[in-house]
């Protein structure tokens, strides 16, 4: 999916939420667990309940590796029924990938190509030859992990390297590397008095927004110093969305979670 298709998608549906596809066996209603792939019955339902709502899906890979061969053949099934049914909808591998060139090329194989997917995180700690191999992927987006919405951010992302915080030369640096115009920014809706900086640095990248909801972020911060004339975000929910309830209704819970979400963006879209 290229850039401009998502930002057309956005302006349609008047959304910019991604709903995260964490799915978690002790979670779910337990009818499920009857079935023979209840992680993509589970994926399935909440798709079609809330694709209306939403532009993006992000599985968290360590959601499905946890549950070995049977996690991985529901994350096929899932973004095969994606694309197939929804192909208007962003995909997003939360892999947070990185290694030396050749097995980065292998990850990127795997999530573009065999999974087909349309983006996939990064960790950009390896450096360059790390990254550019997700890069030479046309029309699609690695999506490079800049400043996170955990406690531990802290530890490395703010420290000051040679007087500049290191999240802010992660994003400088990668700008130089090769099809860096196919680079989205991770960046934690609880770090919103950051983006002011972060937008200074990339003003029109898209940043994919995790931590609004069960982590606390503040939608309309996020929004104030961080959306661009385009949108330029991607702003993502999960827990809050997708275990609204353990019940039989779970999906039509999730739905309603998911319209409120999206009705507070068209209202700040409107603005």
């Amino acid at each position: 999916m290229t850039t401009q298709q998502l930002i057309s998608e956005i302006k349609r549906k008047k959304s910019f939420l991604c709903i995260g596809l964490d799915v978690d066996l002790d979670k779910i209603p337990k009818r499920l667990l009857l079935e023979e792939d209840p992680i993509f019955e589970f994926n399935k339902a909440i798709i079609d309940a809330t694709h209306h709502t939403c532009v993006a899906y992000k599985p968290n890979i360590a959601f499905y590796e946890a549950y070995g061969i049977k996690g991985w053949v529901a994350l096929k099934k899932t973004i095969e029924y994606l694309n197939e049914t929804y192909p208007e909808i962003f995909t997003i591998a939360d892999a947070k990938r990185g290694d030396i060139g050749n097995t980065s090329t292998m990850y990127a194989k795997a999530f573009f190509e065999d999974l087909g997917f349309d983006s996939v995180t990064i960790a950009p700690y390896m450096g360059k030859d790390s990254v550019e191999p997700f890069l030479a992927f046309e029309n699609k987006h690695t999506i490079l992990l800049a400043l996170t919405s955990n406690e531990g951010a802290f530890d490395f992302q703010t420290k000051k390297v040679e007087g500049t915080e290191l999240y802010k030369e992660v994003l400088e640096t990668s700008k130089t590397w090769q099809n860096s115009r196919n680079l989205m920014y991770v960046v934690g809706a609880t770090k919103a008095e950051y983006l002011s900086d972060i937008r200074k640095i990339v003003p029109n990248s898209f940043l994919l927004v995790p931590g609004v909801g069960a982590q606390g972020g503040n939608l309309e911060e996020v929004c104030k110093y961080g959306m661009t004339e385009n949108v330029g975000l991607l702003v993502n929910s999960s827990r809050g969305i997708i275990y609204a309830s353990n019940e039989d209704n779970f999906a039509e819970a999730a739905a309603e979670k998911a319209e409120e979400l999206q009705k507070q963006m068209k209202m700040i879209l409107q603005k």
